[in-house]
């Protein structure tokens, strides 16, 4: 187990998390059979890393296919898992400290928020609901139960009751998040659901089949149109990572100090950009210590003018590059 788990909460400065990134990579290098894999095919010596661009990123299809842990999978383990199609594999996430997971998304949570007991937290997530290991459900269902708020709660093929709890919320001064997947908010809009100005609305992307998918800003445009606010938020994250990022506002995410992101080419997806150019999105998140820290996404974005992410779509099965080097191999 990484030793210094406390420190991943406290980074207070680009120093703090160059030196923990380095520490958790090299602990990494050797605890983690796969990413010890990956490193060696790419003749890389952890010795030599030195700077967070140095650092070799695990693409995230091996959660697919491997046990992607940097400790022994215990009894008390979480398995998390993503939504995937029939024709689909799903990523598994092991998660061996549950406490370092809502650590993690509670604080992240508190620092972009306030704390979850000054809101009403109403969920909808009906695909997510459906099945289990979803680790989103987990988040919410956390912060639901840590509102307190006698109208919080998950929404599932429920509509109506949904609809009954918004009007009941518009009736007061309660400040109100209401977060849900791209297509059920759309569905909700399309009802003609009007919204007041002491609610948030806060979306987790996915189309999940139902609808075409759209870019962010078309879709932040028909939520602000349709619920007749001024301002739709989002958050990202995944299966494969314990923290997330949000953007509250003008489609820009922040992240919290222990998560950072790095754009890589998309022709060569060993090397990073330097410009604010779009590339491949990397993701160094320093709370997945007891996995991999490391992780190369399928989704595209740039880093603006602003120093925050902007999402910019996702590869295709013809722009991977590079991802394939172990596929056989281990």
């Amino acid at each position: 187990m990484f030793n210094n788990e406390n420190n991943i909460f406290n980074i207070a400065s680009q120093r703090e998390f160059l030196e923990l990134s380095l520490s958790i990579f090299n602990f990494q290098a050797i605890q983690n059979p796969v990413y010890a894999r990956w490193i060696k095919l790419l003749g890389v010596d952890p010795a030599n890393v030195k700077t967070l661009e140095q650092i070799p990123f695990l693409p995230i299809e091996f959660f697919k296919t491997h046990q992607v842990v940097s400790s022994p999978i215990g009894q008390n383990s979480v398995q998390f898992t993503s939504s995937a199609t029939t024709s689909q594999v799903p990523a598994t996430h092991f998660v061996n400290d549950i406490s370092i997971y809502e650590k993690s998304f509670l604080r992240g949570f508190e620092l972009f928020y306030g704390k979850p007991s000054e809101f009403c937290i109403l969920a909808l997530l009906p695909n997510y609901l459906q099945r289990k290991g979803s680790s989103l459900v987990y988040m919410c269902d956390k912060l639901i139960k840590d509102s307190k708020h006698p109208l919080s709660g998950f929404f599932l093929d429920n509509i109506n009751d949904l609809i009954l709890k918004i009007e009941q919320l518009k009736k007061t001064k309660q400040k109100v998040i209401l977060i849900g997947v791209s297509y059920a908010l759309m569905d909700l809009c399309d009802k003609g659901m009007h919204l007041t100005d002491n609610f948030m609305v806060m979306e987790t992307g996915g189309m999940k089949g139902t609808r075409k998918e759209i870019l962010k800003s078309e879709l932040h445009a028909y939520l602000k149109n349709g619920f007749k606010i001024n301002n739709i938020q989002s958050e990202y994250g995944m299966t494969e990572l314990l923290s997330q990022a949000y953007s509250l506002g003008n489609e820009e995410f922040s992240s919290p100090p222990w998560m950072q992101f790095l754009i890589r080419e998309i022709e060569d997806p060993l090397k990073m950009r330097t410009d604010h150019k779009t590339g491949g999105i990397n993701v160094i998140d320093l709370a997945n210590v007891n996995s991999c820290s490391f992780i190369a996404t399928k989704d595209l974005g740039k880093i603006n003018d602003n120093n925050k992410l902007e999402l910019m779509g996702r590869y295709d099965n013809s722009d991977v590059r590079g991802c394939n080097l172990m596929v056989g191999d281990l």
